[in-house]
């Protein structure tokens, strides 16, 4: 990936519809110039995860994706070992009569490249990008596992030994901040907050992502989502529910807003029932007169 300067990221970003203000510019450049990890926090649906699919797209290469959740362990994040195949190994030895040394077992052959030894095997003339994406979900222990991989693009495995990345691998973490992430884990990263967008850049994304979309319909949805945002609900939506209701309502034909179709896909964009409750009608109303009165 050829990026020489901050302004080239965020052109080169334009280029596959993302649209990044120039903090968010300058972290990616530094992370890409300095081969470090970049921790990016912030609400679900502001496009964290779309970043590491952008980088993937850019350096040529697929994106490997760690998605965490509670339990999650080396087994399914690092490596393991082919149970299997290390049985019939055994039995097919046995059968011959010879005799299987412990050793044979636990070599290069029987192991199973989990997303994390996957972005170092394969980071050789060009780098893997590696997403490893709401890291909060996982357990705090988890993040033990992660310090050498983020500290020194290498794994170790007890068995063979450390395996080190040729070429360090672009990896993105992401957090929604359901929890506090470990100071140990954040200090091996660059860190950026990304936001809720500004009207003027939330518009500018919706015209990228959906340029089909009448020039009213875009502004009036970006309206309504900046205004809803103030409302007190459970699960403010994002710029990808922004994204998907203007997909939506293109769908359906229409060139603007009006009450009856807000009413009729407000499940596009939020996703708990008292909230939709709460929007529906009157609010919803007023929401929309604000909306285009901008």
């Amino acid at each position: 990936m050829n990026i020489t300067s901050i302004d080239d990221v965020q052109t080169q970003l334009e280029k596959q519809t993302y649209i990044a203000d120039r903090g968010l510019a300058t972290a990616i450049y530094l992370a890409l110039k300095l081969q470090r990890p970049l921790f990016l926090e912030g609400e679900a649906g502001v496009g964290k995860t779309e970043i590491a699919k952008v980088l993937a797209a850019l350096a040529g290469r697929d994106l490997i994706r760690l998605q965490c959740y509670e339990g999650l362990d080396v087994s399914q994040a690092i490596y393991e070992w082919n149970y299997t195949r290390q049985m019939l190994h055994i039995r097919m030895a046995e059968a011959q009569g010879d005799r299987v040394d412990e050793g044979e077992l636990f070599g290069r052959d029987f192991l199973l490249s989990r997303p994390l030894l996957h972005a170092i095997e394969t980071s050789d003339d060009t780098p893997s990008v590696l997403l490893i994406d709401e890291v909060d979900r996982s357990d705090e222990e988890f993040e033990a596992f992660l310090l050498e991989m983020l500290s020194d693009f290498q794994v170790t495995i007890p068995e063979i030994g450390t395996i080190k990345a040729q070429t360090p691998p672009i990896v993105i973490l992401t957090s929604n901040r359901t929890r506090e992430v470990h100071d140990a884990l954040k200090r091996r990263c660059l860190y950026y907050w990304i936001d809720y967008p500004t009207f003027e850049k939330e518009l500018a994304i919706v015209q990228a992502k959906v340029p089909t979309a009448a020039a009213d319909l875009s502004r009036q949805v970006t309206a309504f989502i900046q205004e809803l945002r103030d409302e007190d609900l459970y699960k403010i939506p994002g710029i990808a529910e922004t994204i998907d209701w203007v997909t939506a309502l293109v769908a359906l034909d229409q060139t603007e807003l009006d009450e009856n179709v807000i009413d009729e896909t407000l499940g596009v964009v939020l996703k708990y029932q008292d909230d939709v409750v709460d929007v529906r009608g009157g609010k919803a109303r007023d929401i929309l007169m604000r909306a285009k009165a901008r």
